[in-house]
């Protein structure tokens, strides 16, 4: 895909005029990228990722401990861990619309990698990354709390984010319902990526279905997608 104005970019993304233009590239730079075009595999955007995750982990969990002061140390973690799923991740790249600047190669670009949750939930960590190397940790975090402040919100009001399993079995059980069930229904990629596709079921009937890297996020993509569709397979409810 054509290259960026990446001077254009940093504008786009509120990032400050001390950000390194060819970090911010090597944010959005995706391995299938770096290969196709012979470049040296430490030009992609792993080893900033790597940073991103601790940065990231840095900040909220710095956050959560000072807006949380009765919960224990197991019940904070609980609440980063939601924070910093790929799901979590995905939602603010997407807010961010980092997929329309992600460098990637051809057979990326057709499998719709541009949306992937993946791939976009590291291009955040790349570029948070970015951001701290350049313009230094009060930079990181202002980006960081400004993108994640909806997600704290949440969390702060008692809700966990992206627990779609738990609210569409709580929604069926109050409905007379069975549980949902869960199937695993077709494996792609490699054994060191794979996307898992998963159905949920209700009475016989697949009422969504989900991809993630693993199982578990691949079933909170299909309860996702059923809650979303409510009105398809259940007619009576209110939308709750």
């Amino acid at each position: 895909m054509a290259e960026q104005d990446w001077t254009e970019v940093r504008q786009a993304l509120g990032l400050p005029v001390q950000q390194d233009l060819e970090l911010l590239r090597q944010a959005f730079c995706h391995g299938s990228y770096v290969r196709e075009h012979d470049l040296p595999p430490l030009s992609s955007n792993q080893r900033l990722e790597f940073l991103g995750d601790a940065v990231l982990d840095l900040i909220l969990a710095n956050q959560l401990y000072e807006d949380n002061p009765g919960l224990t140390e197991g019940e904070l973690t609980k609440l980063k861990a939601a924070l910093v799923r790929s799901e979590a991740l995905h939602a603010v790249a997407k807010q961010l619309g980092l997929g329309q600047y992600v460098l990637l190669g051809h057979g990326e670009v057709e499998n719709g990698g541009q949306e992937k949750a993946s791939i976009l939930a590291d291009c955040l960590e790349g570029l948070i990354a970015a951001i701290y190397l350049s313009c230094g940790r009060e930079a990181a975090s202002a980006f960081i709390m400004r993108n994640f402040a909806s997600l704290l919100e949440e969390v702060k009001s008692g809700k966990l984010p992206f627990d779609h399993k738990t609210r569409l079995q709580e929604l069926v059980q109050a409905h007379g319902g069975r549980p949902p069930a869960y199937k695993t229904v077709e494996t792609l990629g490699p054994p060191h990526q794979r996307t898992f596709a998963v159905e949920v079921r209700f009475d016989s009937r697949v009422i969504g279905t989900g991809r993630g890297p693993n199982k578990q996020e691949a079933e909170q993509d299909a309860a996702s997608d059923a809650l979303t569709h409510l009105d398809d397979w259940l007619p009576e409810t209110d939308g709750a």
